[in-house]
């Protein structure tokens, strides 16, 4: 069940291939997300020695009141892969005109899940082409339910 989804990114960027990546979360934070909080806008992967952070994922508290004193809901939140997994990542991240970015948060047999993606960005006309390509089967759709 999809909790959290960045939609921005299907129009901006072209998928070359996709993850599944746990994701480490203090116990607030599953409650908030499973609630359906949190903001995958403006967030993307890094990395810092062999380990990969998810940064700008916005969680926020479950209970405003409930929380220690000091937490961040920007914090980078480690995310757990094979070193294989990781090793490709990072060497993808390094790679000019690629990145990586979440595509959505979803939970699997009581985990937390974050479905990850290399992308590379599309060019302006390459945008044009896809919302016309979209408004025409939109159309198409349309006319084949009338007849």
């Amino acid at each position: 069940m999809v909790l959290i989804q960045n939609k921005d990114i299907f129009l901006n960027y072209e998928i070359l291939e996709t993850f599944e990546a746990g994701i480490e979360l203090y116990g607030f934070e599953v409650k908030s997300i499973l609630v359906g909080k949190g903001s995958l806008k403006g967030s993307y992967v890094t990395y810092k020695g062999r380990e990969l952070f998810l940064v700008n994922f916005y969680i926020p508290p479950y209970q405003e009141k409930n929380v220690f004193k000091g937490y961040d809901p920007l914090r980078p939140r480690r995310l757990l892969l094979k070193k294989k997994e990781i090793d490709y990542l990072i060497s993808k991240i390094k790679t000019k005109g690629l990145t990586v970015l979440p595509l959505k948060i979803y939970n699997k047999n009581r985990l937390i899940k974050v479905e990850i993606a290399v992308v590379r960005g599309l060019k302006k006309y390459e945008k044009r082409e896809k919302l016309k390509e979209k408004e025409f089967r939109r159309v198409k759709e349309r006319i084949l339910k009338n007849f």
